[in-house]
């Protein structure tokens, strides 16, 4: 309690991090209230017509408080379609991260722990993924699998980013299991899977969870990416790339607020994450 305590103090003391706090749970309540606060479902193909694309934000002329930050080219409510393409964008955010995190600490702990072949194996794995850059190798996935959608998005991204959490795991590892209750537990005739996930792991896992709040803006940034490249999400599923992507083309004929609004939003979410982890990462580590 004292130290939870204490954490909140140096929270609440750090400008950036409250900054940084406040906006993603502002992004948080909009992607998770958007079936009840957006004004209109972009999933609907019948709530949206051709007659209202292109439409100014509503205090411009032509606008309409309708559609308070405007349509795209297909008549979409931006607003709406920017609230449901958060809840994609946190989806694949967080899952990926569940999903990489607990494989690669798993195989960190393996690797670290028993050491000899289990630990040459998954090291050469591990140099293996690094040989390539992550991106690549997420565009390649989506290439072969041939499939588009959330869950596949998540699968490509989370083979990327887990050999960050098994290196990371690996090296906590090495020291953890020369400490003195390793020792005494080994002793008393715990077993290999008492010692690695009662006393090991949670003496190590902390670090991975300061990467994961880090690695949540560069998920992010690639699921953008990738959807706008037209290989993430189906042209169907609101996403802040697809968004930007499917805009950035009326630039020149001066209609800014297709692009602007979400990209708008993409740059605040990925600043705030890295405000937010950059903070975590200082907490931590009692050398910052």
């Amino acid at each position: 309690m004292i130290k939870n305590s204490k954490i909140m103090r140096h929270y609440f003391r750090s400008p950036t991090a409250v900054f940084g706090g406040v906006l993603i749970v502002v992004f948080l309540f909009l992607a998770i209230s958007a079936p009840l606060l957006a004004p209109h479902n972009p999933y609907d193909l019948t709530a949206f017509t051709l007659t209202d694309r292109l439409k100014p934000p509503a205090w411009e002329d032509g606008g309409s408080t309708e559609f308070l930050l405007g349509t795209d080219d297909q008549g979409r409510c931006i607003l709406s379609t920017i609230m449901y393409g958060l809840r994609t964008s946190f989806m694949v955010g967080f899952g990926t991260i569940l999903i990489s995190l607990s494989f690669g600490a798993v195989m960190g702990l393996l690797a670290g722990y028993f050491k000899q072949w289990v630990d040459a194996l998954i090291s050469r794995l591990a140099d293996i993924m690094l040989s390539f850059p992550a991106f690549l190798i997420a565009v390649l996935l989506l290439g072969v699998i041939n499939r588009q959608g959330v869950f596949m998005m998540i699968l490509a991204l989370s083979i990327c980013h887990w050999v960050r959490y098994t290196r990371v795991m690996r090296g906590n590892v090495f020291v953890v299991r020369e400490r003195e209750f390793v020792d005494a537990a080994r002793s008393l005739g715990a077993g290999h899977s008492r010692i690695l996930f009662s006393h090991i792991m949670p003496n190590s896992i902390s670090t991975l969870f300061v990467i994961g709040a880090v690695d949540l803006g560069i998920v992010i940034v690639q699921e953008s990416t990738l959807s706008f490249l037209g290989i993430g999400v189906p042209l169907t599923t609101p996403s802040l790339g697809m968004m930007i992507s499917g805009g950035y083309t009326f630039l020149y004929a001066g209609i800014w607020w297709v692009v602007f609004f979400p990209g708008l939003v993409l740059a605040l979410l990925i600043l705030s994450i890295n405000l937010l982890g950059d903070w975590l990462r200082r907490e931590i580590n009692p050398k910052l």
